[in-house]
């Protein structure tokens, strides 16, 4: 066992020499640096196992014993325009920034006329520019020694997407980023990394979508850092809708300044493993921060959230509700915990977790958190698990509606309260598009 450990530490540290020699000479880079700690620290650390709290329910192993090729070029992206186009908003204005195998392309993207002074790049192109603004704040808030994978996405830091929005601009348009990977005939790793910094007082709404393909096994892990300025207001919707051959390790961290606004939508449908771990931060007082969360799995799914709300001054709010439809052999784990501290008094918090299981078979590990620190507080927190509800069906059957799309109805509603606090409409419409038609298809897919 340990000799595998350390063939597969070896595996990413060769990787990583080779990632290193196709940059051409950035050894002098600002950024250099950084991911050279992160491969010692991914050296050090090692894949999670369940004997560690944060990943008891989860385990990785199908992951970590699996020798991921860290994706160095895009592939060949000429049959994946009809797929692409199928993720995108198609008759709705936005930005338009789309990945695949975690590198930027251009000839999929869209970028209409902006306000004066923002900026919507990638990464790599910022990393080369030595934007300052970037160079801020890049590593800063998930840090490469939290776990393997967050080391493993600053060791081999190249693309994704930066966003500086300036203070005083309202962005009526979303952003929407698209990152689509295949598999290419042999287990690919891609490593997105997105920046977003919203100015004083400005607003945005960012849409990330996840999707891939290919019979072979691939891994996406993807880190995304948003710094909230002093009276700003940002929307975040992510799809992940992976193939089920995928497994996707997403990180999101907010850290907001004083009276900022953050709603988070967290919306999954794919991915054979799946682990979001999304952070807020709420730095000053008067800040807000509510974060939404779906998941709809089938066969032997496994989808893990967990969220980490940090009241770390007076005055704020923060207001959280995940539900999970589980069918089949799926689980799905949930994990929300509510930090206090001793100078946050006048906080309020709510958290609730709401679990939909549609078999026997699938499980949910559902644990949620408060540790409080302070005196003056509004905090609640509540999880409940259960079937649908019998009374419910009986009245929709003797309406003349057939048992299946009862149940069907009863499930839409469940998942709707979520769906229609997503606030872009083409997303929502397409959001609740893919849950209609997984409900036609039936939901015991077997993967």
């Amino acid at each position: 066992m340990r000799q595998e450990v350390r063939n597969t530490k070896e595996w990413y540290r060769t990787h990583f020499e080779a990632f290193e020699q196709s940059l051409n000479g950035e050894a002098t880079s600002r950024v250099h640096a950084l991911r050279r700690r992160a491969i010692e620290a991914f050296d050090a650390l090692g894949f999670p196992t369940t004997r560690e709290e944060e990943w008891r329910f989860t385990d990785v192993s199908p992951i970590a014993r699996t020798l991921f090729v860290p994706s160095l070029t895009p592939g060949d992206t000429e049959a994946m325009g009809e797929e692409i186009e199928s993720l995108t908003f198609r008759g709705w204005e936005s930005v338009r920034f789309v990945f695949v195998n975690g590198h930027y392309r251009a000839e999929f993207s869209v970028v209409p006329a902006l306000p004066k002074g923002v900026t919507v790049t990638n990464l790599a192109s910022a990393l080369k520019a030595n934007d300052p603004n970037l160079y801020c704040h890049l590593g800063r808030y998930v840090q490469y020694d939290e776990n393997a994978f967050t080391a493993l996405s600053t060791a081999f830091l190249f693309d994704g997407a930066f966003i500086h929005i300036p203070d005083d601009v309202v962005l009526d348009v979303p952003i929407h980023l698209v990152f689509f990977e295949t598999s290419g005939g042999v287990p690919l790793a891609a490593h997105p990394r997105n920046l977003i910094i919203v100015g004083k007082r400005s607003k945005v709404s960012i849409v990330e979508t996840y999707a891939g393909r290919g019979d072979e096994p691939y891994l996406t892990n993807a880190v995304t850092e948003f710094v909230v300025g002093e009276g700003a207001s940002v929307e975040h919707d992510k799809l992940q809708a992976e193939s089920l051959t995928g497994f996707h390790i997403g990180t999101v961290h907010f850290e907001q300044h004083e009276g900022s606004t953050v709603v988070s939508n967290a919306i999954n449908f794919g991915g054979a493993l799946v682990r979001n771990t999304i952070t807020a931060v709420l730095g000053a007082e008067r800040c807000e921060a509510t974060l939404n969360g779906l998941s709809l799995t089938t066969g032997t799914q496994l989808v893990d959230h967990h969220t980490t709300i940090d009241h770390a001054q007076p005055k704020c709010a923060s207001h959280e509700l995940y539900k999970s439809i589980l069918d089949g052999n799926s689980r799905g784990v949930f994990n929300g915990k509510i930090f206090v501290r001793k100078d946050a008094q006048k906080t309020d918090a709510k958290q609730t977790n709401k679990t939909l299981l549609l078999s026997d078979h699938a499980t949910i590990d559902t644990k949620p958190q408060l540790e409080i620190f302070a005196n003056d507080v509004k905090c609640t927190h509540g999880a409940t698990v259960g079937h649908l509800d019998e009374e419910q069906l009986f009245y929709l059957r003797s309406r003349g509606i057939g048992e299946e799309t009862a149940k069907d109805i009863l499930t839409f509603a469940f998942a709707s309260d979520i769906i229609n606090r997503v606030h872009v409409e083409p997303l929502r419409s397409q959001v609740d598009a893919m849950l209609q038609e997984r409900l036609r298809q039936g939901r015991t897919l077997e993967l």
